[in-house]
């Protein structure tokens, strides 16, 4: 483990110093390498996909591992945009001249090396990949063992790339131990890795945060809401709440719980109830939901679970004020949204509501690197510190400060 790491560690200097036009033209010749290996990866992926279902893994776990063409497609055009942004290290973040006469410049760098620890979706070793690199960073990736035959493809056509353009193959790593044990050695090497970056179940989340000796930046579940408001258009209701839950329910930033407010709810919860159950959507509801349908009763513990499958709750509430509260108790600090007219009731959830991204009128859905132009993301943080939301390539960079001085000294 630690030479491993020592040579992640050598190979950063190499690509913290890689000019924009080399970062560029090296993550478009990857974008190409995933088209032009597309069915050596998807054969990889069959292989996790069989073995998936021999250990009866859920179908949000199947869908989240499974990859097609357009979905490697996608994976091409997410380096392709990544590489597209502007670059992100140099910036002049800020500057100015001391009484002393120090001209002082604060300076966007890259972090270092980053061990990103994730389950399930193959996608993200080529996303975290890019993001790194365009960032000037090197990585260090754990993917989860249902997906391991699908990372080793994927990360063996980036790093070709890498050996191709002379660059050092040890910039996009797999962790060669990727047992628990493995992890536990890894979050401890802060000798060699500057941050750490868990994106996954509740209990990996927890041990990472616990255990590790490195800077952590978490991605943690999502449970999500939309509030519908009394003073919401009805036209944009269901189509709205439609696809914050049903068009990918397996994705973190799919609703889990819908509130309205009690003044609306007898106008729109059978026109809801039809539309949901219309897309195979399990309803769970609180005690004045069931006045006025026919629900499964929701338990204290059911706002509390991401299901990460078309299961919704639906609980209705006297004012924002509830709502609010409500969001603040059960909610994952994710994505909320308000649906309404009121442009004051509007601005009061925007700005009292504690959460990563925060919407108007707009599915939750939209929390993503991709969605947001960032071009993918290493994951949404729901941290306050150093990064919250989608975290880009600017997310995967500090600072330092250049100090220029003409011979002064302190008195």
């Amino acid at each position: 483990m630690q030479a491993f790491l020592e040579e992640a560690k050598k190979s950063s200097r190499t690509i913290a110093n890689l000019s924009t036009a080399v970062k560029n033209k090296v993550l478009n010749e990857m974008a190409d390498a995933l088209m032009n290996h597309c069915d050596f990866i998807i054969s990889h992926n069959e292989k996790d996909m069989s073995e998936a279902r021999l250990n009866n893994l859920g179908e949000a776990l199947l869908d989240r591992l499974l990859l097609t063409g357009d979905r490697v497609k996608d994976m091409a055009n997410a380096i392709r945009q990544i590489a597209s942004q502007a670059e992100p290290v140099g910036r002049i973040l800020d500057g100015w001249v001391t009484k002393d006469g120090l001209n002082i410049q604060k300076v966007s760098i890259p972090i270092g090396v980053i061990g990103i620890i994730y389950e399930s979706r193959p996608n993200v070793t080529s996303d975290t990949a890019a993001l790194c690199f365009k960032s000037g960073n090197v990585c260090v990736l754990k993917g989860g063992k249902e997906a391991e035959h699908s990372n080793k493809a994927i990360a063996m056509v980036l790093r070709e790339v890498l050996t191709k353009n002379r660059l050092p193959e040890q910039a996009i790593s797999l962790l060669p131990d990727s047992s628990r044990e493995g992890v536990a050695k890894l979050i401890k090497q802060d000798n060699f890795v500057d941050l750490i970056v868990p994106r996954g179940g509740e209990a990996l989340i927890r041990f990472v945060s616990e255990n590790s000796s490195i800077p952590v930046i978490k991605h943690d579940k999502g449970i999500c809401h939309i509030y519908i408001d009394k003073d919401a258009a009805a036209a944009k209701i269901i189509d709205i709440v439609i696809n914050a839950k049903c068009q990918r329910p397996s994705a973190c930033n799919s609703i889990e719980t819908l509130l309205i407010h009690e003044d609306i709810a007898p106008y729109i919860i059978n026109g809801l109830e039809d539309a949901f159950l219309e897309m195979g959507t399990i309803l769970k509801g609180c005690a004045e939901t069931l006045k006025y349908i026919k629900v499964i009763p929701a338990t204290l513990e059911d706002f509390d679970t991401e299901y990460l499958a078309n299961i919704l709750n639906i609980k209705i509430v006297k004012n924002i004020d509830e709502a609010i509260t409500h969001i603040q108790r059960h909610g994952s600090g994710h994505s909320e949204s308000i649906l309404s007219e009121n442009y004051t009731t509007v601005n009061k959830f925007l700005s009292e509501v504690d959460a990563a991204c925060v919407y108007a009128n707009a599915s939750t859905r939209f929390t993503d690197g991709g969605a947001f132009g960032l071009g993918a993301e290493v994951g949404i943080s729901t941290n306050k510190l150093h990064s919250r939301g989608p975290m880009g390539i600017n997310d995967l960079t500090t600072f330092k400060y250049k100090v220029y001085g003409s011979g002064q000294i302190r008195n």
